[in-house]
């Protein structure tokens, strides 16, 4: 029978007193319960002063001769892998090594070059030291490469979790266990922002070189057609190398907004969003003045000497959902079936985005 809580955090405060310490990870296994509620018991216990709260670690607030110094029941890592050079995910697997190593678990973490192909051997070579589980975040340049990932891992044999990606509906990682920004909700705040303040003419500046900038673009299209008000949207690069071609050069952007009579423009990354403002003030054109401007992922967006609005998914968030529920993988296996988890984005109105004027 499941032990009322009141009842567990007293079962751990006695054996957290008796020992001096205690990983979490073998409370948990000790009273059958996940590893993600036993984490929450300490975090209680902690607030109400009856122990000390560390890295994985319970300690009691009375010190006694001979502390134990507890070792997990199972010391096998969790892997984790993210692309280069990719200040976005970084937040989610930072996110993700936090929640993690509060646990107990050790994190081996592998970057992945750009290079095709090189994800599979990446995971091959992961797997080989027996891990306990995985956390991913593909970067999946194109569909084609997305669709040729799942072949392979879709057959990983251990607990796994895809972060901040989306696999397609009735693709072999449909049932595989996913935890992600909802980037649709994202560029609706955004529009329904520019429209509250009157804007009817829109530019989506956006990349195209992974799977959320595809789903940007397909959300814009879609949302703007639902908006009869809109008098004309259109969607451009966001810069060179946004592209699936590195070398395809985008339009001048300032040209794009003068040729469409655009007040408004979407902007996707921060770090395009940043350069294409500055190029904007290059030819005359002013930030909100002229033009209002949200950016898309709100990891620099508010450096800009115009800090700029910006929809901010959660990024770190869907990193720690992500690892706690490839810790309810490993502490109850079989539990539950796949799980495919949606966390909301934020907009954060800052000064470059103004109501239009006559």
């Amino acid at each position: 029978m499941r032990q009322p809580g009141d009842v567990r955090r007293q079962r751990i405060l006695a054996m957290v007193s008796s020992r001096g310490a205690a990983r979490v990870s073998d409370l948990a296994e000790e009273l059958e319960v996940s590893i993600v509620t036993a984490r929450r018991d300490v975090e209680e216990l902690a607030r109400e002063g009856k122990l000390r709260r560390g890295h994985g670690v319970a300690r009691s607030i009375v010190p006694i001769d001979a502390p134990a110094d507890p070792m997990p029941a199972d010391n096998r890592a969790i892997a984790l892998m993210v692309p280069e050079r990719h200040t976005y995910l970084y937040e989610t697997l930072h996110g993700a090594r936090s929640t993690l190593e509060e646990a107990g678990i050790r994190v081996v973490l592998h970057i992945a070059p750009k290079i095709a192909g090189v994800e599979q051997s990446l995971i091959e070579r992961a797997l080989a030291d027996d891990p306990q589980g995985l956390l991913i975040a593909p970067r999946w340049r194109t569909a084609e490469e997305q669709e040729a990932a799942g072949a392979w891992l879709a057959n990983v044999d251990v607990p796994m979790v895809i972060m901040e990606r989306r696999p397609p509906t009735g693709s072999l990682l449909h049932a595989v266990d996913s935890v992600c920004s909802d980037h649709w909700y994202g560029v609706y705040l955004a529009v329904e922002h520019l429209v509250g303040l009157g804007h009817r003419r829109i530019v989506l500046a956006a990349r195209y070189d992974s799977p959320t900038a595809r789903t940007v673009r397909a959300a814009f299209a879609q949302i703007v057609a639902e908006h009869p008000e809109i008098e004309d949207a259109v969607v451009v690069l966001s810069g060179r190398g946004a592209g699936i071609d590195p070398t395809e050069e985008p339009p001048d952007f300032a040209t794009v907004l003068r040729e469409h009579e655009a007040t408004a423009a979407i902007m996707h990354g921060d770090e395009d969003a940043l350069m294409l403002v500055q190029q904007l003030a290059d030819a005359g054109i002013r930030v909100p003045q002229d033009c209002s401007v949200v950016a898309y992922d709100d990891v620099v967006a508010a450096l800009g000497s115009t800090p700029l609005t910006a929809v901010a998914p959660p990024k770190a968030e869907v990193g720690r959902v992500a690892a706690e529920l490839l810790l309810e993988r490993l502490s109850r296996p079989g539990w539950g079936r796949p799980r495919r988890v949606e966390l909301m984005p934020e907009l954060k109105v800052r000064g470059s985005t103004d109501r239009l004027t006559d």
